[in-house]
């Protein structure tokens, strides 16, 4: 039972890789302007910094359409197309090595929307930490998991390294990645992004115990990050649903947890199906009411899950009138969910 969302955060200053399944997307420019390139075709987005106010234009049709968390309005701003550092000039190329060379040939390559030319080229110039750490990435998306690891083993001995190319040219970047089938999150190009692109290389192959180790490390360096107990807690649970051992750690490494976002309520949704494997009913109900106390915002499928969830806690509990409301509610809202309809007795 898979649930996806997307959570922007702030990202680098410069370049924005934007990798998911649907597809892949740069994004350049200094804050407050962004410049798209993606499988859905061209679009500008430019807002005030601090204000929450930015539109989104599409050049070729010049529309655009506006956002805005206040009744506020800004004026439109004409955003700049992607930097032309990726384009030395001729002097330039009579020192930049080699190796940076074919390096913005792939990002230029990647930034005009040939992805698989792009992941053609940085295979050839896996030396650059930088390009190994790209190519692993896109690699992913490829679904050439051989070479991801490969690339991103790369960048990961090389680590300290990593970003230096592309701050020589002024360029910033991060990634979108799908660490697991329900999870994306932004990612930036250090050791904890190479090891978060190999715990998804390493899932995709069913590599699930390397996965496990990977994750575990980055928490001894990072034990607060969300995104990544959200990734431990979805493989341990999932993986070995009925491992009591493992439900126990998904516990106590959730603790106590507020509803603030929507990687805290995913959260309190496996807190909850850990609590399950425990026996621990009651528990499981409370932590699913708190992950269903905010809405807005939160991504349906997601909420559709804690519902679920709740529905079946309810009948383990004995509340056979409240499980059986939660379930005509998701019936409701999508027939075909999960096997709510045989639960209702609805043929």
């Amino acid at each position: 039972m898979a649930f996806r969302f997307w959570r922007r955060v702030r990202v680098a200053k410069g370049v924005t890789l934007n990798l998911s399944k649907p597809g892949v997307s740069t994004s350049f420019g200094p804050r407050g302007a962004k410049y798209t390139v993606g499988r859905r075709g061209q679009r500008a987005t430019v807002g005030l910094p601090g204000t929450g106010l930015f539109y989104t234009m599409t050049p070729k049709s010049g529309t655009k359409s506006t956002r805005s968390k206040s009744r506020q309005t800004a004026r439109s701003v004409q955003a700049s197309p992607p930097p032309d550092q990726l384009t030395p000039g001729f002097f330039k190329r009579l020192w930049i090595s080699s190796e940076e060379l074919q390096f913005m040939e792939g990002l230029k390559a990647f930034t005009a929307g040939h992805h698989h030319k792009a992941f053609g080229i940085l295979k050839e110039c896996l030396h650059t930490a930088d390009a190994a750490y790209v190519c692993g990435f896109l690699a992913i998306n490829e679904k050439d998991f051989q070479t991801g690891e490969k690339a991103l083993k790369i960048a990961l001995a090389r680590h300290k390294e990593l970003g230096s190319c592309l701050k020589k040219y002024g360029l910033g970047l991060s990634l979108g990645l799908n660490i697991t089938d329900e999870i994306f999150a932004n990612v930036t190009i250090d050791r904890r992004g190479v090891l978060l692109g190999l715990v998804e290389v390493w899932q995709r192959q069913g590599r699930y115990q390397e996965a496990v180790d990977a994750l575990l490390e980055l928490r001894k360096s990072w034990p607060g990050d969300v995104v990544i107990k959200l990734s431990l807690a979805e493989l341990l649970v999932t993986t070995d649903p009925d491992d009591k051992e493992h439900a126990k750690y998904v516990v106590k490494m959730t603790g106590r947890l507020e509803n603030k976002c929507e990687i805290h309520a995913a959260l309190l949704l496996y807190k909850a199906r850990a609590l399950r494997v425990l026996g621990m009913h009651t528990a499981v109900r409370d932590a699913l009411t708190a992950g269903l106390r905010r809405k807005k915002d939160r991504p349906e499928e997601l909420l559709k899950a804690l519902a679920y969830e709740r529905a079946l806690v309810y009948e383990d509990l004995g509340q056979k009138a409240r499980a059986r409301s939660e379930l005509e509610k998701l019936y409701a809202q999508d027939p075909g969910y999960e096997d709510v309809a045989a639960r209702l007795g609805v043929r």
